[in-house]
């Protein structure tokens, strides 16, 4: 079975595609198969993301381009930037992953489908058209870069394990 272990940037061939969704592409151990039909093994470091476009490395060297599966998401449009920021607000309010796109006259989210928040999102005057489409949600402050098109290179940064909060009833020691 092929090992994929080591996220590269550029290769001049690839020799095959694996296609997941983003819930598959947050692990970083995994068995899948490529669309060839070939079974592998992903073991990438704790914490990657893999995202669409991205190349994996095989224990025989052969090179895997990473594809993003269309999934059924919603798709969320606003008439205005304000009413599409709103929006943005009440699902990061709710820790919900979104993918932000568009350009700044026609943005959109994309979030995964859940009747709750489209009910919500309504709410707040937003258009949710269900849509099977690639998810690619923003990685968060501490997840590194978001993929945009043409950007082929995903620093990660250390995810704290531990975070501190301050709350300010915290007593001072």
């Amino acid at each position: 079975m092929l090992t994929l272990d080591t996220k590269i940037d550029s290769a001049e061939k690839i020799d095959g595609e694996l296609v997941l969704p983003f819930e598959l592409r947050e692990k970083s151990r995994l068995r899948a198969m490529l669309a060839s039909g070939e079974d592998v093994a992903v073991f990438t470091v704790r914490g990657t993301v893999l995202r669409n476009g991205d190349l994996l490395k095989g224990d025989d060297g052969r090179i895997v381009k990473i594809i993003a599966a269309k999934e059924t998401t919603y798709r969320v449009d606003c008439k205005t930037p304000r009413d599409l920021l709103r929006c943005a607000f009440h699902l990061g309010n709710r820790h919900t992953q979104a993918q932000v796109d568009g350009d700044s006259t026609t943005g959109f989210l994309r979030i995964r489908k859940d009747t709750v928040l489209k009910d919500m999102l309504e709410g707040l005057g937003a258009s949710v058209t269900e849509e099977e489409a690639p998810f690619e949600p923003e990685s968060g402050a501490y997840g590194g870069s978001h993929h945009h098109s043409g950007d082929h290179h995903h620093p990660l940064a250390p995810i704290p394990l531990r975070q501190k909060i301050h709350r300010p009833s915290d007593k001072e020691s």
